[in-house]
């Protein structure tokens, strides 16, 4: 059972008294109520809020429908130089669903405990640095700045299945283009150190099925070539499981982005007892870092097929083989406004690979830069786990971070052929 509610913020927990909270986390908590969860996301409701917040920010707002019912709102700081690239800071408003009997708190009440954690999908993933992008440019705006480079605050659906409705669909679009982008921040992780993990490239993932046909008859005779003998196959992807998680248990530089994960998601087949099967089908979740041939690893999963029998075959739900990095050296001039920004509020960033999948994956697909960042150190990475929490003042720290990046960022001086 869930706590029960107790008036408009929901029960369970500490409340703050009216007007003893800061605005921002009152905002932030505002904006986890809204039900925008799969399979059936309230996006109505997430488009109201950020036209609200364009009009409290006194800036434009554009929406862009990239399919029926899905849109991005794109709101645009136009800078003094409107001609430079623009600076992109990208969050997608939809959320994974819950498993609310495993929840402390309702999660979708943004409950704030005594110690200032706040529950609610999507406090990590990624309500936190919508808001947080938001405050900083309000703050930016009250305090008179303005900056040469434009800065957009792009704001996606459908993120968590896979983007094709979202950010896939919109990079396509003229609209997209016309954003004139230089560079992008997303989404990234929290870090239970004190560090801040900061990620410049993805793993592409490959979902896979084998296919494994075979001779169908009886459950009571000795059935030749029967479809199950190739499910074999299973033992050659969870045997380079193994090796690569040897890899990474046994390096002391290696993160799970540098390492290819395997998992089996999926068994299918058979319709009943006595009757041996035609085709049985396993599907995996491939995980592979920018570093691998990726057509050289498909090659080894030829072999593995063939292995397990002549008429064994594959074919992909998803199959991404993109392996831009995003560039970390000093004479990048956006990284170089990144990193010393960090350094000068004297945090430590440490580089990796994503081990999953963001939207950046499209931003870098159309040859653009694009850092995944979520600044939330101290914390436990909790996105898509029960009682997901982001503490009040890790995220009120997180809005002074921007405060000091978007200046930096939207002040980087022209770049070669921008002059």
């Amino acid at each position: 059972m869930l706590p029960d509610k107790d008036g408009p913020s929901g029960g369970g927990g500490v409340q703050d008294s009216p007007g003893t909270e800061d605005p921002s986390v009152t905002l932030f908590r505002e904006y986890l109520r809204l039900k925008t969860v799969h399979p059936e996301p309230d996006y109505d409701a997430a488009i109201r809020f950020l036209e609200r917040m364009a009009e409290e920010l006194g800036l434009p707002m554009k929406k862009v429908e990239v399919c029926p019912g899905r849109v991005v709102a794109v709101i645009t700081w136009v800078g003094s130089r409107p001609e430079l690239k623009s600076v992109v800071l990208n969050s997608h408003t939809d959320v994974v669903p819950v498993y609310e009997g495993h929840w402390k708190y309702d999660p979708f009440a943004a409950v704030k405990d005594a110690d200032g954690n706040i529950y609610g999908r999507g406090s990590q993933d990624m309500k936190c640095v919508t808001i947080q992008y938001i405050e900083a440019i309000r703050r930016l705006k009250a305090a008179g700045k303005r900056f040469s480079r434009t800065i957009h605050l792009t704001f996606v659906p459908d993120e968590e299945v896979g983007g094709h409705k979202g950010m896939e669909t919109f990079v396509k679009l003229p609209e997209f283009h016309k954003l004139n982008i230089g560079f992008a921040l997303d989404e990234g992780l929290a870090n239970p150190t004190n560090a801040y993990t900061v990620f410049y490239g993805e793993r592409n993932p490959w979902w896979i099925t084998v296919r494994c046909p075979g001779s169908p008859g009886h459950g009571s005779r000795f059935v030749e070539n029967t479809a199950a003998e190739k499910l074999r196959v299973i033992n050659s992807f969870l045997e380079f499981r193994e090796k690569e998680k040897h890899r990474l248990n046994t390096s002391e530089c290696f993160t799970l982005g540098d390492v290819t994960t395997v998992n089996m998601t999926m068994v299918k087949g058979g319709v009943a007892y006595n009757m041996v099967p035609a085709e049985m089908d396993v599907s995996f979740d491939l995980r592979i870092p920018p570093t691998v041939n990726l057509q050289e690893f498909e090659e080894k999963i030829k072999a593995w097929c063939k292995e397990a029998g002549e008429d064994v075959t594959y074919d992909f739900a998803q199959k991404h083989m993109d392996q831009n990095f995003t560039c970390t050296e000093e004479s990048d001039p956006w990284w170089h406004a990144f990193s010393s920004t960090c350094k000068a509020m004297n945090m430590t960033v440490k580089k990796e690979i994503f081990p999953a999948a963001t939207d950046s994956r499209f931003i870098r697909e159309e040859g653009l830069p694009a850092i995944g960042f979520s600044p939330m150190n101290l914390t436990p990475i909790l996105l898509h786990d029960h009682n997901e929490y982001l503490n009040e003042q890790v995220f009120l720290r997180g809005i002074q971070v921007y405060e000091r990046l978007v200046p930096a960022l939207a002040s980087v001086p022209p770049l070669s052929g921008e002059e």
